[in-house]
């Protein structure tokens, strides 16, 4: 198995004003839908493998231009420790489903794209800076994930706006991957999950906080 080296990393804070992207890094924060609870550092900064980042900083170039849209970006990178303090939240004691259950809402720790950064969750903002409606908050599980009783399932029946919205930023994010060359998965239970074949990032050990410089540690 492959080692991700730090330099493999891009960090979105960096990117400039008139990127198309606003980072909202949603785990440094203790008011995160899902948790309740502050996961990350507050200094903590979101990374992404470069493969994804490289169709990330396109989708937000090709939101700007096409729609005069942002790309809100809440989370890439995920620790191995960091998906471990997830799953010791009292909102995940309380719903092991999300875990235990096929197919997982959460992974267990090192698993998925996101512990290689090769996994990401957007949404798209107005110029304005409000949310346009995706039908649920982003990080909205449920107690069932099929698409009949899982509104944040992309085969869930939604309204024309909302159907509308998320079509939008489906084909952002397509194309920015065709452009890139490198095949994109939507993750189907998860509107706003997107992220590289398994096929690759299973390739690559998932990375711990011992293997970031301190910069970009998320953990603190």
């Amino acid at each position: 198995m492959k080692s991700i080296p730090h330099t493999d990393l891009v960090c979105l804070h960096d990117l400039p004003g008139d990127s198309g992207i606003i980072v909202d890094l949603a785990y440094a924060r203790a008011d995160n839908f899902l948790f309740g609870e502050r996961i990350y550092s507050p200094s903590a900064r979101l990374t992404l493998h470069r493969f994804l980042a490289k169709i990330v900083m396109r989708a937000g170039a090709l939101a700007r231009e096409r729609h005069g849209l942002t790309l809100v970006v809440y989370d890439g990178l995920r620790t191995i420790e960091a998906q471990e303090r997830m799953l010791k939240t009292r909102r995940v004691r309380e719903n092991p489903h999300w875990v235990d259950r096929e197919p997982r809402l959460l992974s267990r720790p090192g698993a998925g794209g996101h512990p290689r950064g090769m996994a990401v969750d957007v949404s798209l903002a107005d110029p304005t800076g409000a949310l346009l409606d995706m039908g649920t908050p982003f990080d909205f599980l449920a107690e069932d994930s099929s698409p009949a009783k899982n509104p944040a399932h992309r085969e869930h029946p939604q309204n024309e706006r909302v159907t509308h919205n998320r079509a939008i930023l489906d084909m952002l994010m397509r194309d920015a991957a065709r452009e890139a060359g490198q095949p994109l998965l939507p993750l189907p239970q998860e509107w706003w999950d997107y992220r590289l074949l398994p096929d690759l990032y299973e390739q690559y050990a998932a990375l711990s906080e011992l293997d970031l410089p301190e910069p970009l540690r998320l953990m603190g």
